[in-house]
This record gives C-alpha cells, sequence and structure tokens, in this order.
C-alpha cells in the first residue's frame, strides 16, 4: 500500500520513511501536490532498466507478430497514432511486411 506523506513529515522522521519505502513506495507531497516519490533501490533499478529494455522486431517469432497484429488499442486512444512520426491513420502495414523490408 502506498503511503503519501508531506515533505515536512520526512524531513522529521526520514529513517521512518526511508524504511517504509522499502516495502512501498513513499509519495512525498509539497504544497498538497505530490513532488517526489521515495522508493526502493531494487525498484529504482528495475524501472531504469525497463526504459532501456530493446526487443527487434526481427527477433519476434511468427506467433508473436501474429498476436500483435491481432491487437486493438483500447477505445478512445487512436489519437495518439497522430503523435508517431510517419504515421498512417488506416491500413498501415503490418509488422511481417515491415520485418521484411527491414
Amino acid at each position: 500500500m502506498t503511503t503519501t506523506v508531506t515533505a515536512a513529515a520526512v524531513s522529521k522522521n526520514f529513517g521512518a520513511y526511508q524504511d517504509a519505502a522499502v516495502r512501498d513506495p513513499v509519495i512525498i507531497t509539497k504544497n498538497g501536490r505530490p513532488r517526489t516519490v521515495l522508493l526502493a533501490y531494487e525498484d529504482f533499478v528495475r524501472l531504469s532498466k525497463r526504459d532501456r529494455r530493446v526487443d527487434l522486431t526481427a527477433e519476434l517469432s511468427a506467433d508473436e507478430i501474429a498476436a500483435v497484429e491481432a491487437s486493438e488499442m483500447e477505445p478512445g486512444l487512436d489519437h495518439l497514432n497522430d503523435e508517431l512520426p510517419g504515421s498512417e491513420p488506416s491500413g498501415a502495414k503490418s509488422l511481417t511486411a515491415k520485418n521484411a523490408a527491414g
């Protein structure tokens, strides 16, 4: 269970909140708004690795490509496609075609 606490409370009892953060992240607020998060080092490392993870589409199996091609965007999120450079609104190339070209 995530804890939310003021910056003043953390400064008065940092050790206790540091111990709490080993179990679950501690959200620290300033002026009533979330500002920082205190979390366990292991969680930080795990999240940092996720940012750097790269998977090549050329290494996907046929089943994985089929699963991606069959997937659908959640309703209401289609506008996000417009943020992709060179996006094609409909009839976009399949992963199989992109893999063959790449």
